[in-house]
């Protein structure tokens, strides 16, 4: 059993698996969403790394304003949230994903990373990141002896 975490842009999709034991979050690759049929080969290939992976369930970071609300990205993002349910039959967990971006260029900037090799990887980190809170959340609360599957 893995899971895989998304970072949902309109123009990449970065993408994260667990590891089996559901500890650790591995950024695999960006997805670049093409102008001609962008959703529909990005749910493509969504599915063949659903299957190869194994995932059973997804979690995508879901771009809440900084007060809370709910702007044009995060509707967006609901939309594909509500695809992603329909077409794989997983469960599909938003995740708040405030300043995982920002978090991700800092990691990449203390890396040394060029600008270009930044733009081409930030949003593969920036599901890991995504990913790595829900894994951390879904452990501390196994630990604690709760168990919840959702947190927005």
């Amino acid at each position: 059993m893995r899971i895989m975490g998304l970072d949902y842009g309109s123009v990449t999709v970065g993408v994260a698996i667990s590891d089996p034991l559901l500890l650790t979050a591995q950024g695999i690759e960006v997805i670049q969403r093409k102008q001609e049929n962008k959703l529909r080969r990005t749910l493509a290939r969504i599915e063949e790394l659903i299957k190869e992976y194994e995932v059973t369930k997804i979690v995508v970071g879901y771009p809440k304003n900084m007060n809370n609300s709910i702007g044009d990205r995060a509707k967006k993002t609901e939309e594909f949230a509500e695809i992603l349910r329909k077409r794989t039959n997983l469960e599909v967990i938003l995740w708040d994903e405030r300043l995982t971006t920002v978090s991700a260029d800092n990691v990449l900037t203390e890396g040394g990373l060029s600008l270009k090799k930044k733009e081409s990887v930030i949003d593969m980190i920036a599901a890991v990141f995504i990913l790595q809170g829900y894994l951390d959340k879904l452990y501390n609360q196994k630990d604690n002896g709760k168990e919840t599957e959702r947190y927005e």
